[in-house]
Order: structure tokens, then sequence, then C-alpha cells
């Protein structure tokens, strides 16, 4: 799974929060591969955020909310709950998602997150790179942001 992005100017966070937006691509190296791009909007931090994806013309396509008591997806009027953001993702995508690590990446920190190894070689840019090799099927996250 590959994603790409490209971000806009972000609103002022406070101090325990970030704020984040842009493109982003995901491919899953998978029989069929899959690939999916959205723009996001990623606040919050790793224990308790927001992440929105939205249309080229600025649909919210999906909106997933995560604390420590679970976390949720909302896709319309379709409403998915989960005990973790880990366990939601892993039932969407097959694995578990990066998501808390993002705020790392978006950072240009190196982040831990099982299995995926982030390329902050061009963040200065606002462009990030991340892989994962295991567990298969292999995956890449494409980030396009405002740094």
């Amino acid at each position: 799974m590959t994603l790409a992005g490209c971000a806009t100017s972000r609103p002022k966070a406070s101090k325990d929060t970030s704020f984040w937006s842009g493109r982003l691509a995901l491919t899953v190296h998978s029989e069929p591969p899959q690939s999916y791009s959205a723009g996001f909007e990623l606040r919050g931090a790793p224990a308790a955020g927001e992440l929105q994806l939205t249309s080229p013309l600025g649909t919210v396509l999906a909106s997933v909310h995560w604390s420590p008591q679970g976390a949720e997806l909302r896709q319309g009027v379709q409403l998915t709950r989960r005990p973790s953001l880990d366990e939601l993702t892993a039932d969407l995508g097959g694995t578990p998602l990066p998501v808390a690590a993002l705020f790392g990446w978006l950072q240009g920190q190196t982040a831990d997150a099982s299995g995926w190894n982030a390329d902050l070689s061009r963040h200065s840019e606002g462009r990030v790179v991340a892989r994962r090799l295991q567990p298969l099927p292999t995956a890449e996250l494409r980030l396009v942001f405002q740094p």
C-alpha cells in the first residue's frame, strides 16, 4: 500500500496537541495490490486524537478518533468501534497502521512503529515515506505536508 500527500497551512495548536494537514497515499503490496490516497488532517497526540481523511474536493471520507478508552471510525453514517487504535486500523487494513508514529515522523523524529521504517531525509521539504516490510504484505505510506 502506498500513500502520498500535500499540505495546507495549519491552525494553531495548543501546547499539548499537534495539527498537521496534507495528502497521503498508501499502497499495500497484496494480491491484488491496493492503493488509497486522500487529504488528511491529524490532530491531537499519540494517546488521543483525530485523523480525518478527505477527497480532493474536501468531502470527509472517514474520521478516526482515539483515546485511552478506545477508537472509532466514522464513514458517513457507519460507525466502527474497537478497544484500541491498533485494533481498529488492523481491521481496516489487515495490519496496524502507524497512526501514533505519524506524530513523530511529521515532527522529523524517528518514532517506533512495529515493522515500519520511515525515511525522514526529505522532511524539511514536507515529505516522509514509511515502508513496512513485516508482516507481509509489504506496504508504503507517503506523506506530503507543510513542514
